[in-house]
């Protein structure tokens, strides 16, 4: 959420700032100023009120000691009563609908990232590898795991309907080895505290990291009760310090999550309708910070490292790109994309986003720190990344990996978590 003094003194500012983005937010902004001058302007008169009837209270007693009827002096102050209580309700009124009217306009873009209407506009960073040529025809991840008996969508579909899989054999052992290996990477060697969340959230939550109210058709919502199914452990990960002031000498908080993911919303173009690009529900690990602003970008920029170093590890060719303004997601200000090389599409595709929020999810969620026990308590930065997402990398390495033979090779860095296994073939159970 945006601060309101800053909307409120640098107007034109972030109106210029959010249209970066592709879309005007000018009159949105220009209905939170109003709301927030009526509401200004409404807290002071009650105020004033208040001080009116405070000095008249203090007057019964000098009216009653000196003899006075203190008649017209009651009903002035029961009419006083009546006109705060009445004018405080429309100042509680304002306030709700300005906070939810600041929940609807995304984060500002920082200065630093490119312009641009999509994703084509995003910027390539780096590059890491170099992608395999094959000898041979090569297979789609979705056709090798057919031919492997390793992944079955057809019976995922029966079970439970379209975007869903069942990993079977060496593909769930495959699928294991990747997050035991990202857990034990990111806990041990990057400093991460792992954590084990709730796989649902409810609505407090859900807002505080920015998917309520924006998206809330994009999620699974249980019914009959506040909770939802977490599209990310970056929910209830984040949440963990929902309204808490945080030690900023212990800083950067770094945590790292295991979690299935549930989206509603999956995608529907192309090539992503099949295979393990775009489900239902899915495997991730998730990367958390929560950081001093001094520090903030710094983080973010070891952050993308941590996640990028998972997929050099595995040998997986990728890219990072930076996103343009109109490819940013809703709550960031600043977002590296992490895409690995698909055989099958012929191109690079996400497998990660690293973004720094700023204080966006902070002011939400009113998570705060102090350096000292007597300082003023600041708003902290947030930051999160994929570390990464587990169906893609399952992907990847299927199609990088594949042999003419129709085996995969495990990478040597799974094959201690593949209980010494170092190939796939459809003879293994």
């Amino acid at each position: 959420m945006l601060d309101i003094k800053r909307i409120r003194e640098n107007t034109e500012e972030v109106k210029a700032a959010l249209k970066r983005r592709g879309t005007d937010y000018s009159e949105k902004i220009d209905e939170i100023l109003a709301t927030d001058e009526k509401r200004r302007t409404l807290a002071s008169k009650v105020d004033s009120l208040k001080a009116e009837q405070n000095t008249d209270s203090k007057l019964i007693p000098q009216y009653k000691k000196e003899g006075k009827d203190t008649a017209e002096l009651m009903a002035r102050m029961k009419e006083l009563s009546e006109q705060i209580k009445e004018d405080a309700a429309e100042v509680t009124r304002l306030e709700n609908l300005q906070r939810e009217l600041l929940l609807m306009v995304p984060n500002t873009p920082d200065p630093s990232i490119p312009d641009g209407k999509s994703d084509e506009d995003n910027v390539e960073v780096r590059r890491w590898g170099t992608p395999r040529e094959f000898g041979f025809e090569a297979k789609a991840h979705w056709d090798i795991g057919k031919d492997l008996d390793i992944l079955d969508p057809e019976r995922a579909a029966k079970v439970t309907g379209a975007r869903f899989h069942f990993y079977k054999g060496m593909g769930a052992r495959l699928e294991r080895a990747i997050y035991n290996f990202y857990l034990d990477l990111h806990s041990t060697e990057h400093g991460y505290t792992e954590m084990m969340p709730p796989y649902m959230a409810n609505g407090d939550s859900m807002r505080g990291t920015g998917q309520l109210p924006k998206f809330k058709e994009d999620m699974f919502k249980l019914e009959g009760i506040d909770y939802y199914l977490i599209p990310t452990a970056e929910v209830p990960v984040t949440n963990y310090h929902r309204d808490e002031i945080l030690d900023g000498k212990k800083m950067p908080i770094k945590y790292c999550a295991y979690s299935a993911c549930f989206r509603a919303e999956a995608g529907s173009a192309g090539r992503d309708t099949r295979g393990l690009i775009r489900q239902h529900q899915f495997n991730k690990v998730e990367l958390v910070k929560f950081t001093r602003p001094d520090q903030s970008w710094d983080e973010l920029e070891k952050l993308t490292n941590d996640a990028e170093h998972a997929l050099q590890l595995l040998g997986l060719p990728h890219r990072v790109v930076a996103l343009s303004a109109g490819d940013l997601g809703f709550s960031s200000s600043k977002t590296y994309d992490i895409e690995v090389w698909l055989p099958s599409y012929n191109r690079y595709a996400e497998i990660s986003s690293c973004s720094n929020f700023l204080d966006y999810q902070a002011r939400r969620m009113q998570v705060r720190f102090k350096n000292e026990t007597g300082d003023r308590a600041q708003l902290c930065h947030t930051l999160n990344g994929s570390g990464l997402a587990i169906g893609r990398t399952t992907a990847a390495i299927l199609e990088n990996y594949q042999n003419e033979d129709g085996s995969v090779t495990v990478p040597e860095v799974l094959v201690p978590y593949m209980g010494g296994v170092t190939k796939i073939e459809k003879s293994q159970l």
